[in-house]
C-alpha cells in the first residue's frame, strides 16, 4: 500500500519519472514536469485571481467616488471599500493563494533531498548534485566547489531577473486597482513577495531551486497571457 507521506509521495514520484525521463534530463527533468503539474492544477485559482483584478479595474470610478466622499475618514473608506468589494465578489488576497499553496510542496522536496540516500541523492546538475546546498560549498577551495557555487550564481541571477519582472507588473496592476489600506497592503505584499525567491536559493538545495526557478519562469508566462489588457 503506497504510504500517504508527503515526502514519501514525493520521493517516489521523483524516482519513477526520473528513470522514464533519464534520456531527456532524468531528475532535472522530473522536477520540472512535477512543478508544471501543480502549475495547471492551480490555474483556476490564477483564473479567479486575474477575475477579481479585473473587477477592481471595472470599479475603479466607484472607488475614486468612495475616495472622494470619505477621504477624510479612513476607517470608513476602508469599512465601504470592503462592501463594495463583497457585493462583486472579489478577494484581495486571491491572488496570494497560487504562492501559498506552493510553499508546503518547496518544504517536501527540500526533505526529500535533504534525506535522500539513494538515487535520487546523485542526481546532479552540471556535476552539482541537486542536494546540494550554496552555503555548503562556501569555504571549499575546490573545482567542485567552485561549479556549484557558478550554478547556484547563474540561479540567483535568473531567479533575480523573473522575480523582478514578476514584481514590476504587479507594482503596476496595484497602482491602477488598489485604492485602500486592506488591498493596498495585499497587493503590495504579492508585488514584493517574489523577491524572497533569490534569498531563499541560498537555503535551500539545488533540487528546490530548480522547481523555483519553473514556477516563477510559469508564473511570468502565465500573468503575460492571463493579464493582457490589464496594466
Amino acid at each position: 500500500m503506497l504510504s500517504a507521506n508527503p515526502v514519501v509521495l514525493m520521493s517516489t514520484a521523483l524516482t519513477t519519472l526520473a528513470a522514464t525521463l533519464h534520456p531527456v534530463g532524468g531528475t532535472v527533468a522530473a522536477i520540472v514536469l512535477i512543478t508544471v503539474a501543480i502549475r495547471v492544477a492551480l490555474h483556476p485559482l490564477t483564473r479567479a485571481a486575474v477575475r477579481g483584478e479585473r473587477a477592481r479595474a471595472r470599479l475603479a470610478p466607484n472607488l475614486a467616488q468612495l475616495r472622494e466622499r470619505h477621504g477624510s475618514d479612513l476607517g470608513r473608506l476602508i469599512q465601504e471599500t470592503q462592501l463594495l468589494y463583497r457585493s462583486e465578489r472579489i478577494s484581495p488576497a486571491a491572488g496570494l493563494l497560487p504562492m501559498l499553496v506552493q510553499a508546503p510542496v518547496v518544504f517536501v522536496l527540500y526533505r526529500v533531498f535533504a534525506s535522500h540516500h539513494g538515487a535520487l541523492a546523485r542526481a546532479h546538475v552540471f556535476g552539482v548534485p541537486l542536494n546540494a546546498h550554496p552555503v555548503a560549498l562556501i569555504g571549499f577551495a575546490s573545482v567542485g566547489a567552485a561549479g556549484g557555487l557558478f550554478v547556484f550564481g547563474a540561479i540567483v541571477v535568473l531567479l533575480t531577473v523573473l522575480a523582478w519582472a514578476n514584481a514590476r507588473r504587479a507594482a503596476m496592476l496595484l497602482r491602477s486597482t488598489a485604492t485602500t489600506a486592506p488591498a493596498g497592503a495585499l497587493g503590495a505584499g504579492r508585488g514584493s513577495a517574489p523577491y524572497f525567491l533569490p534569498p531563499s536559493a541560498a537555503l535551500l538545495p539545488l533540487a528546490a531551486s530548480v522547481y523555483l526557478v519553473t514556477t516563477t519562469a510559469w508564473s511570468l508566462g502565465e500573468n503575460t497571457l492571463l493579464r493582457r489588457g490589464l496594466p
